[in-house]
């Protein structure tokens, strides 16, 4: 069963993607923001939706993506990140999990994916941050026109 998502950064999330996709990101204090979002890191590496809560994998899609868009993802420990990641997969059957030793299931194992491509993980397509579509889908959606 899928959790409810943190309220905090999936609606951060979306004003900053909104923000990103209108051109109008001149609107956010990227260094408040993002102090904010890099405080979600916790010592396992991983990422919490907002204070005093545990990591969740779905969280690296949620906060990598905004910081990305903001330009301050390099105020993460992304070694710690991915690590966290592939502790969650199931490395025998597939799949990737909220936490370590966990279930996997669909939700969490695409954001999984999708915060390595944000990571930049050998192997994994680049997705956009804003779209959350592969990068070569959204081009030819906006150059085919």
């Amino acid at each position: 069963m899928v959790k409810c998502l943190s309220a905090a950064v999936t609606a951060v999330f979306c004003c900053v993607g909104a923000l990103a996709i209108a051109g109008a990101l001149h609107h956010v204090d990227k260094d408040l923001l993002g102090w904010w979002l890099c405080e979600r890191q916790v010592k396992s590496g991983g990422l919490n939706g907002r204070p005093e809560k545990l990591p969740d994998v779905c969280y690296s899609w949620w906060v990598l993506s905004s910081l990305i868009m903001i330009d301050r993802v390099h105020w993460i420990n992304k070694e710690k990140l991915v690590k966290y990641i592939l502790d969650c997969q199931d490395t025998e059957n597939g799949g990737i999990s909220d936490r370590p030793d966990d279930a996997v299931d669909v939700f969490h194992t695409y954001f999984g994916v999708a915060g390595l491509s944000l990571l930049e993980y050998p192997g994994v397509k680049a997705i956009d941050p804003a779209y959350a579509l592969p990068v070569d889908v959204v081009n030819r959606i906006f150059l085919s026109k």
